[in-house]
């Protein structure tokens, strides 16, 4: 992701007064003698190291339906989701094809801004997708959207840092703070970058202590049960005993920054920052010295969270024909492998695996088991809602404005007034 969760309820103002271009302008189009015609345009949420490949990509569809022409608009993905929600809500510039998060997909389905694909030529062989993946287009019985990328975090390290100090890969959030002042006399490193902008990073200690956000079969919140205080406190410690380092805005790049310039020895990141961590000076020359393991343990269990992103077409598109096309393309086998081959990011359909290409990508073969037993997100529309509270909370816990146990009660308290029928 990178990423960015935290930053979209702050910019929903800004995105209120964006000029969004899509669905709204003239991509009235069709299908005419079996041959599509007209304008698809494609919203790409993907980063700076991968909206290069996207663009071509898309513009590939081009050469397989000659008369659509595809308008590629690479929108921040900070921004994405409120500008998105502005642009549908107001009937008004909406893209016909958006690039969503997977905790978006049930939101705007929910709110009736996405076209239900069941039935359409944008779910060919739907048999094909991972069953984790496919979990994450579902809203009440219906299909809203094709995944395109699956994907979960893991522990970036720098194997030569790690060799001059002497120790192992952590295998937990314990071996990481014992390493740390080794790590620091030997390299003059810091042992990890700790996101501290961003709630997605919250999950692995959460998971690490035996917690959950909530359970919805039960409409039940546990975030604030002990296990959610104890993943604050271990974060907190982290930070405080300088084994970590941290950040309350921009962590996507300040931690992206540190790792691959050599100032810090290991972060959590995700597939989505392979290609940006193969630039810094640290990786550049020498690609093997990046090093991928598990997240570190905490003191009950090891758990990552699902992630990935999904395409989804826009209910008011006037192009809905060569909407369901374009989906179908992207999603597509072929697309799929090309874009591990080209960004190493993990396919959905089960038939890539079997690709020599796929199969023979390092990154791939760390990440597709992580990705299997990571743990999978509430699919409720108000999931990509439950990260603010965490957000705040954390950054008053990690700033020593909060102890651990009030930040986790905040969570709680505001998840009971954000969902309906839960205790």
């Amino acid at each position: 992701m990178r990423r960015g969760i935290a930053a979209t309820g702050l910019i929903a103002a800004l995105a209120m007064t964006a000029t969004a271009c899509g669905g709204g302008d003239d991509t009235s189009g069709g299908s005419k003698d079996g041959k599509l015609s007209g304008t698809v345009t494609f919203w790409d949420t993907s980063n700076d190291a991968e909206k290069a490949t996207y663009e071509k990509l898309a513009k590939g569809f081009e050469k397989v339906h000659p008369g659509v022409e595809v308008r590629y608009v690479n929108v921040p993905f900070g921004e994405a989701n409120a500008k998105f929600k502005n642009a549908a809500g107001g009937n008004s510039g909406a893209p016909d094809v958006m690039r969503s998060e997977v905790a978006w997909t049930q939101d705007f389905a929910s709110l009736g801004y996405l076209a239900p694909l069941d039935g359409t030529a944008a779910l060919d062989d739907a048999k094909d997708y991972l069953p984790q993946a496919a979990a994450s287009t579902k809203f009440k019985g219906k299909t809203y959207a094709a995944p395109q990328t699956i994907d979960t975090l893991a522990l970036f390290y720098n194997k030569k840092l790690l060799k001059k100090a002497g120790v192992d890969v952590p295998g937990s959030v314990a071996d990481v703070k014992a390493d740390a002042k080794k790590i620091k006399s030997k390299t003059g490193a810091t042992a990890l970058y700790l996101r501290g902008d961003d709630p997605y990073y919250y999950l692995p200690y959460l998971y690490g202590e035996g917690g959950d956000l909530l359970d919805a079969k039960k409409k039940q919140i546990t975030v604030d049960d002990a296990e959610g205080a104890k993943a604050f406190s271990v974060m907190k410690d982290l930070v405080d005993s300088k084994a970590a380092v941290t950040d309350a805005s921009d962590g996507y790049n300040n931690q992206l920054n540190a790792f691959k310039d050599g100032d810090v020895a290991m972060a959590l990141d995700g597939p989505w920052s392979i290609e940006g961590a193969l630039q810094g000076k640290e990786f550049k020359a020498d690609k093997g010295n990046l090093g991928v393991a598990p997240v570190p343990a905490g003191s009950a269990a090891q758990g990552s969270p699902q992630g990935g992103w999904n395409l989804a077409a826009y209910a008011g598109s006037e192009n809905l024909d060569a909407s369901y096309e374009f989906i179908k393309y992207m999603s597509s086998a072929k697309v799929q492998q090309q874009t591990t081959e080209k960004l190493s990011l993990l396919p959905t359909r089960t038939s890539v695996y079997e690709v020599k290409s796929v199969k023979d990508n390092q990154m791939v073969q760390f990440f597709k088991p992580a990705v299997a037993k990571s743990v999978e997100r509430p699919w409720i529309p108000e999931s990509n809602a439950l990260f603010e509270p965490i957000r705040l909370q954390m950054e008053k816990v990690l700033s020593g404005k909060a102890s651990p146990q009030s930040g986790a009660k905040g969570v709680g308290d505001a998840y009971r007034k954000l969902l309906k029928g839960y205790k």
